[in-house]
């Protein structure tokens, strides 16, 4: 007994460890197109941005082929919008992040995002032009890193995109993910 207690306070210990070295070590380079407008309410939207479907069916197909990540239909937002669910095997680290059910993120139809990013990264998120916080992030303990994820414009904002998805299915499990 002594022993599993021992072995689950390491492997809590280095789940946290883990969540926190991941949130420091990706670098997001400043977008190089421009910042949409977003509505200051709910539902929360971007403002004039013209969606890209082959970059969103892209950003889906990569996230959707990460081992724990289900896609489902949303419970949280817009009709036709794509729910990123953590599959029920994998523990959920921050559940105090989590909006619906186990929904971590989920895609707009417009190809923006919603998603629970360490506070850390979000702030980083926000300040190179990559997010703008939810309306809602200051509204409930946890969900401070609750952002909008700008539309990727090119293949370069995809690849950050999918980074910042990849950031938050890590924070909010503890669990750390190998995509290449």
């Amino acid at each position: 007994m002594k022993n599993r207690i021992i072995l689950s306070v390491a492997t809590l210990f280095t789940n946290l460890l883990a969540s926190a070295l991941l949130a420091e070590s990706l670098i997001l380079p400043l977008r190089d197109t421009p910042i949409p407008r977003t509505t200051n309410s709910v539902p929360h939207i971007q403002i004039g941005v013209e969606p890209n479907p082959e970059l969103s069916n892209e950003l889906v197909a990569r996230v959707s082929a990460i081992p724990g990540i289900e896609l489902r239909r949303t419970v949280i937002s817009l009709p036709g919008a794509r729910g990123f669910w953590i599959s029920d095997d994998v523990t959920i680290q921050h559940p105090e992040v989590i909006v619906g059910g186990r929904e971590f993120a989920h895609q707009h139809p417009d190809g923006s995002l919603h998603a629970s990013l360490s506070p850390e990264l979000a702030e980083q998120a926000i300040s190179a032009g990559w997010a703008v916080s939810h309306p809602w992030a200051d509204q409930r303990p946890g969900w401070e890193g609750f952002v909008m994820i700008f539309t990727p414009l090119n293949r370069e904002g995809l690849d950050v995109v999918f980074d910042l998805v990849v950031a938050s299915f890590e924070y909010v499990t503890g669990q750390s993910v190998e995509t290449k």
